[in-house]
């Protein structure tokens, strides 16, 4: 299993060793979007809700079809009820993102500031224990700054937001992506040199 899982890792490198330009223009890609989306955080929460609003009005029509075209499924009014959901709250989503956007935002924020929460606690029981104990609460009071800062200024957070998140993603995926291309570059120019030298 060992050799197996080896041989995969080494195709993995291999693959990202060769396309490392690739990786790194979609890398400077995510970036530059990114950057864009910070200038423009209702915009694109609204396209993006819309967005989601139609792949769950698309999985929920999938979903009823997939009721009806099975003859033997028990519970099936069930199954009915939670595909009508899912196009429901799709619907929801394309018709009124902006409402949509606004309540969306709200969970989000209770959220941050339940789950930041939980990890401090969660850091306080690792103490002494683990050696990350301290980021750990760190990044819970974190969280709880987040979730209170969007809450502070809700409802007129839920307009910028969800944007404002799918962003920093998008850079922070980005930056990512190019350290990566630019430590296989560098690795692959290593191994140039060396073969170079074996010659």
């Amino acid at each position: 299993m060992q050799t197996i899982s080896n041989k995969i890792n080494g195709t993995s490198i291999n693959v990202v060793r060769e396309n490392w330009g690739w990786l790194l223009f979609i890398g400077v890609l995510m970036v530059v979007l990114g950057v864009i989306g910070l200038s423009m955080e209702f915009a694109l929460t609204i396209t993006s809700l819309v967005i989601f609003g139609c792949l769950m009005l698309v999985g929920g029509a999938l979903q009823l079809v997939d009721v009806f075209k099975a003859k033997e499924w028990k519970s099936k009014l069930w199954y009915i009820l939670i595909a009508l959901m899912y196009a429901a709250t799709g619907l929801v989503m394309i018709i009124f993102p902006g409402a949509s956007a606004v309540w969306i935002t709200l969970f989000i924020g209770a959220s941050l500031l339940t789950t930041g929460l939980f990890r401090i606690i969660m850091g306080f029981q690792m103490r002494g224990v683990v050696k990350s104990w301290g980021w750990t609460i760190f990044s819970g009071f974190m969280s709880i700054l987040l979730g209170l800062m969007i809450l502070s200024e809700w409802p007129i957070s839920g307009l910028w937001a969800i944007g404002l998140f799918i962003a920093v993603e998008l850079i922070m995926q980005g930056f990512s992506m190019i350290h990566i291309a630019l430590a296989a570059k560098s690795h692959e120019t290593a191994s140039l040199v060396e073969a170079k030298e074996r010659v």
